[in-house]
């Protein structure tokens, strides 16, 4: 008898699990509260500019190939790598482009930042033995399996564990290795990929610039929104159901720890098995029973959140390209505000994206379609009262650094606040990441992908085992798959 899956949320992590378990036999039926998929992960259009809405950065391709090849589509994922990945611009005038060819960026930050080369290239490859390490005991398995510590790879990465960064910060790693502030302020800012604080962050954190210099920064041929359209079309063609519109409700739970029934407006639905890809905020505090909610995991300190401002800008600035830097002069500050004072700070760094530099059609001819994003405290009210200062901080900052008067440039305008987050992807307080990694044992204290208390829910996504962004995410739905296979095949 085929075994029906109820998942919880249209996410990168649903989706993709999605296609994982339909491809192992069972029936697959997503629940969407949005009228499109993707989380996180849609898409803008406005007066002829097309924005990718949230993340904007794209590794590890191959996880999306992956579930390419194990649908056996004939649609391909097509991408390209970047040649250059990010631009990276000082107040006092230092600009440095981060090649994707390693010795070259060595080179650049040599040149300009005054660092030995082989400084750089060690700090590079040390970082790759830090990913190389952890990746099958953090990413390919669920954490909260005795079986899964019982193995060489695992074991190894226990006994490395003194080599890689866990008893001192990110910042202390990287003021250590390098001399120039600004360099150390370049690798710092790798903490933000997961909403962390590089001052309080632990070393091993370091690992995650891995990904963009020795394994490649890559984009979708039509933007970041492509993942997903991909991903749906995948889904789709394994037969599984996605209902838009569709609100869950409630998650009844019956006298023997199994979810009876998923309710959706107004109806109950019956299955085997139920996954969700909601903020586990979102499980616990609305859907489940408040007697099953972990309160120490739902007290854990969270990431940051992000301010977003989607400009149709009617000039090309030959200066920028794909991914673009302009940091702030005391990073230290911005991050106390982020993370103690809880509000963002004066002087914040600010990120760049502009799609259009490759993908031409994104923006009218002659102009481009500017992503601007800072990154703020996850909110803990219902409203935002600085965003009228937070524009002013940014297009001040834009102006000085770029020597330009971006506002009489600016012909379109929409913007995304925590607010909006926690609204329309359920993410609490427009948290990006779930729990921070503010901690050495962060790794090992966010939820399981598994219930240890209802027998057959699942969770997959951001704010779970292993973590948020694109890559973590994908890892998840593998991880979650491999349990329920696992597990409810033997019933």
């Amino acid at each position: 008898m085929t075994k029906t899956v109820g998942i919880i949320g249209a996410g990168i992590g649903g989706l993709a699990l999605s296609i994982r378990l339909a491809n192992q036999g069972f029936k697959v039926t997503i629940f969407e509260k949005n009228s499109y998929p993707g989380g996180k992960l849609s898409e803008l259009n406005i007066n002829g500019f097309r924005f990718d809405k949230g993340p904007s950065l794209f590794t590890m391709p191959s996880l999306i190939d992956e579930l390419t090849n194990l649908q056996g589509s004939s649609h391909p994922f097509e991408y390209q790598k970047l040649d250059v990945i990010t631009n990276y611009f000082y107040s006092d005038g230092t600009q440095l482009k981060a090649s994707a060819n390693i010795e070259d960026f060595a080179e650049e930050v040599h040149l300009k930042l005054n660092e030995k080369k082989e400084t750089v290239l060690k700090h590079i490859k040390r970082n790759a033995f830090y990913f190389k390490t952890t990746e099958d005991l953090f990413l390919r398995q669920s954490l909260h399996q005795l079986k899964n510590f019982i193995n060489f790879k695992t074991i190894k990465g226990i006994l490395f564990s003194p080599f890689l960064g866990l008893f001192c910060t990110m910042n202390e790693k990287n003021s250590r290795t390098f001399s120039n502030p600004k360099t150390v302020q370049l690798f710092n800012r790798f903490a933000t990929y997961n909403g962390s604080n590089p001052y309080k962050a632990p070393g091993l954190m370091n690992m995650i610039s891995h990904l963009e210099f020795n394994l490649g920064a890559y984009l979708p041929k039509k933007g970041m929104h492509q993942i997903t359209t991909h991903l749906v079309k995948l889904a789709e063609e394994a037969n599984v159901t996605i209902n838009y519109n569709a609100t869950v409700e409630t998650l009844d739970v019956g006298s023997n720890n199994r979810i009876t029934s998923i309710k959706s407006d107004g109806i109950k639905y019956t299955y085997d098995i139920v996954v969700s890809d909601v903020d586990i905020h979102v499980l616990y505090n609305y859907l489940l029973p408040k007697s099953f909610t972990p309160k120490k995991l739902i007290q854990q300190e969270k990431s940051s959140s992000a301010y977003v401002f989607y400009w149709g800008i009617n000039k090309e600035f030959a200066a920028l390209g794909l991914h673009n830097i302009l940091f702030s002069d005391d990073y230290k500050k911005e991050f106390d505000h982020l993370f103690s004072e809880q509000f963002p700070t004066d002087d914040p760094t600010i990120y760049i994206n502009i799609t259009s530099k490759y993908c031409k059609d994104d923006a009218p001819e002659g102009c481009e379609n500017w992503f601007v994003m800072v990154n703020v405290p996850h909110n803990k009210n219902e409203s935002i009262d600085y965003a009228t200062a937070i524009r002013k901080n940014v297009v001040d900052k834009i102006n000085a650094i770029l020597k330009t008067d971006i506002e009489k440039y600016i012909i379109t305008e929409s913007t995304l606040s925590p607010v909006d987050i926690e609204t329309q992807t359920s993410s609490y307080g427009g948290s990006l990441y779930g729990n921070s990694s503010n901690n050495k044992f962060a790794a090992f204290l966010r939820h399981a992908n598994f219930s240890s208390s209802i027998k057959n829910l699942y969770l997959v996504g951001g704010s779970v085992h292993p973590g948020g962004g694109i890559p973590l995410c994908l890892f998840s739905a593998k991880i979650v798959s491999q349990l329920i296979v696992e597990r409810e095949k033997k019933c």
